[in-house]
């Protein structure tokens, strides 16, 4: 048996994005994104912050944890450009840049770049949210200083 797809030029691109739905534990972090903040979780057993929200800690298996604010900045890890929607929401956006930043608290998160200069790895960002069409907090970088 075969299967096919359709071509990305045949999906509407008025598909759309899927829209996330806060739990108990990531409730923090949408509120907070709503907001403009980036809420990170830090272990209250051994002080390591991680991203995304988890229910207990990578590094010591504890279930104690506190919400930080971050600064919002960070360097960046690495980075992707994107040609193909894996969701036909995001066609029209295509192509685009995503980033994978180490924040200066510690965990790394993953948001688009908009910009246009060049990236290299360790070059500081510094994050911000913008609604999407669904009012949806988007994690967004920029160049620190831009």
């Amino acid at each position: 048996m075969t299967t096919t797809t359709a071509p990305a030029t045949q999906l509407s691109p008025r598909h759309a994005k899927p829209v996330p739905t806060p739990s108990s534990l990531s409730a923090p972090y949408w509120e907070g994104a709503r907001a403009g903040k980036l809420m990170l979780q830090r272990c209250g057993a051994c002080a390591k912050v991680r991203h995304y929200p988890q229910v207990l800690c990578g590094a010591c298996q504890s279930d104690q944890v506190e919400w930080i604010a971050s600064s919002m900045r960070g360097t960046l890890y690495s980075w992707t450009v994107t040609h193909h929607a894996f969701h036909p929401g995001f066609i029209a956006e295509l192509p685009y840049t995503l980033l994978t930043v180490d924040m200066a608290e510690g965990g790394r998160v993953l948001g688009h770049y908009r910009g246009t200069a060049a990236l290299k790895i360790n070059m500081p960002m510094q994050l911000r949210f913008e609604p999407d069409e669904q009012g949806t907090p988007v994690p967004v970088f920029d160049l620190q200083g831009a």
